[in-house]
């Protein structure tokens, strides 16, 4: 192993001159390394950068950057999301705007990071977390992404039968448009034939679909522009309770997806991006954060259109009153609002609520909105399934295979709601849903965190410390929002047998140990001791962290030693699975 010292010692050394930082650079670049780690699997084609005055603004070169940020963004509007936003306006009118409006912005935080993770080395999230992480907790790490995949997937099967079933006036029964969705999404696949560009238009084209379909239910519904900004803007909560606190916290983890983190980091090798060059990586860092953030901004709009309908059609009025209005309107799914007392809305119920109150053509309209949530984030989730299975695991299926998996999975659970439940169960179950995705958050911001703040993974591109202190804060509230969700969901669990209390709390113990288990690396920027003192006790000195050097040595040595592509999943530069766990955190030999 001296020649790989020899590498870390180049790696960290401190030359001012601008060959060796563009070497360094260049290092990073599987792309542009015949030694690197498994090879990009997103798409064959680049898209061309064209030149122009680096240090001018150029929309040019912004509209060559333009299309990760906004295949991005449709996470953020996800049939999960429609529905926690027309919750938030039915519960509390205005008052939780601002929570949607924090979340957004934190989460345009981390998918800076992830992007800039992306275009600095060349390898997504996944293929770094591969060759850093020892065995066990890379398949962990690998399943709690694939839990999240999986439970997003039913989400958008979920808006999509629904959306079938409003449509076909309930002649397409909901197990119905659950099968449909696997025949469609195939189809969809096909698109990516036709060239990246058209790829990205089309899902450009149904995020126009939704801003027109909810921007003109905003319109009919002409909310208080005064009071929605003062809702946007003003932290408060006036007169809110404990319903209104759990909504609160479960639009943080309707909007911020884990597995958007993975897929952000892949979307932006789609750019042909010269990472010899300090420059180029730099403007690419800055386009891409452009298009992020004007791709957030959309998406929030669009998730303010729907708080607003529903704050002013829903808000302060009881299943009678909705009722009668819809009786008044001969709406043929009146039935769902004659009953007595309160009554929770979501995606079905908010359709039929649209129906009633400005006729059968708000419904249907709503209806299309949904049908192209869910059609696009159901694509989206299939290319981030796909990159987290061969980046970690690197395991290369075909799309179609991947995607007959995942789908297999999430419409199981779904048809059996769908045949033996009703509509109703079914989506209640987006509830439970984003919950799940809270919960599986830490397993994408804490790598995310840690490897954007290794100077040996980004050299100068690394975290400052005002990143570091944001994303750190974000993981520690997200940890302390699960935390309150295993409270509250722990009182409502209809279990009474000791022994399986005791498993779920061995299943919350052993959740938490994870998370710290990630979170210890996370540290090691600032404190290298305490972390290889405790990692050195739980995994035995041979697996100490070498702190006089960079605790990220295995990134550079997997990517300056031969992996070949069709190494055996779990092994780093044709080794052993077990000699790869024990250089992942272990000193350079």
């Amino acid at each position: 192993m001296t020649s790989m010292k020899t590498v870390n010692e180049n790696l960290t050394s401190d030359n001012d001159s601008s060959d060796q930082e563009d070497h360094d650079i260049q290092a990073l670049d599987p792309a542009r390394n015949a030694h690197s780690t498994v090879a990009s699997t997103y798409f064959d084609e680049k898209i061309h950068i064209p030149d122009a005055d680096s240090a001018q603004f150029s929309f040019r070169k912004l509209w060559a950057f333009t299309g990760p940020g906004f295949l991005m963004s449709i996470a953020y509007l996800d049939p999960g999301n429609i529905e926690s936003d027309l919750q938030s306006g039915s519960l509390a009118k205005f008052k939780l705007l601002w929570v949607l409006l924090l979340s957004t912005t934190l989460g345009l935080l981390m998918q800076r990071l992830a992007a800039r993770l992306g275009v600095v080395t060349g390898m997504h999230l996944a293929e770094v977390s591969h060759v850093q992480y020892p065995k066990f907790p890379r398949i962990a790490l690998w399943i709690m992404v694939e839990i999240a995949i999986i439970g997003s997937d039913m989400q958008e099967v979920i808006g999509t039968a629904i959306a079938f079933y409003i449509l076909s006036n309930g002649r397409i029964p909901l197990y119905g448009g659950v099968l449909i969705t696997i025949l469609d999404t195939f189809t969809f696949l096909l698109l990516d034939k036709y060239g990246l560009r058209k790829l990205e238009g089309f899902f450009g084209f149904l995020i126009s679909i939704m801003a027109v379909t909810f921007g003109y239910q905003y319109g009919l519904s002409a909310p208080n522009q005064g009071e929605l900004l003062k809702g946007m803007f003003f932290p408060y909560c006036e007169g809110c309770g404990s319903r209104e606190l759990l909504q609160a916290v479960g639009i943080i983890g309707a909007v911020i997806m884990p597995h958007n983190i993975y897929l952000h980091s892949a979307l932006v090798k789609s750019r042909d991006i010269n990472r010899s060059k300090k420059n180029e990586v730099r403007e690419a860092n800055k386009y891409f954060f452009i298009e992020a953030t004007v791709a957030l901004f959309v998406s929030f709009l669009i998730n303010v259109f729907v708080v607003a309908v529903f704050a002013e059609g829903f808000y302060g009025k009881n299943s009678t009153d909705i009722y009668k209005s819809c009786l008044k309107n001969h709406n043929p799914h009146a039935g769902v609002f004659n009953v007595t007392g309160n009554i929770e809305v979501d995606i079905y119920r908010g359709g039929v609520l649209l129906g009633c109150e400005f006729g059968p053509a708000s419904m249907y309209i709503w209806a299309i909105g949904i049908l192209a949530a869910g059609q696009s984030s159901t694509m989206t989730g299939t290319y981030a399934g796909q990159f987290v299975m061969e980046g970690f695991l690197n395991l290369q299926w075909k799309r179609w295979q991947r995607v007959l998996l995942t789908r297999s999975i999430a419409i199981l659970p779904t048809v059996f709601l769908a045949v033996y439940r009703g509509i109703e169960d079914l989506t209640g179950m987006n509830d439970l849903l984003n919950v799940l995705m809270s919960l599986q958050l830490p397993f994408a911001l804490l790598p995310i965190l840690t490897f954007t703040s290794s100077k040996l993974i980004m050299k100068d591109f690394a975290n400052g410390i005002l990143s570091k202190l944001i994303g750190s804060s974000l993981a520690i509230v997200v940890f302390g929002i699960n935390l309150f969700f295993f409270g509250v969901y722990m009182t409502k669990v209809p279990v009474k047998h000791w022994a399986l209390y005791t498993l779920l709390v061995l299943l919350i113990l052993v959740y938490i140990a994870f998370i710290g288990y990630l979170t210890c690396p996370s540290c090691l920027q600032m404190n290298y001791g305490l972390c290889n003192e405790a990692l050195s006790q739980t995994l035995g000195s041979e697996s100490s962290l070498e702190v006089e050097q960079n605790v990220y040595t295995p990134v550079a040595e997997s990517l300056h030693t031969t992996h070949p592509k069709h190494s055996p999943p779990g092994s780093v530069d044709g080794t052993s699975q077990g000699q790869s766990s024990r250089q992942s955190y272990g000193a350079i030999e």
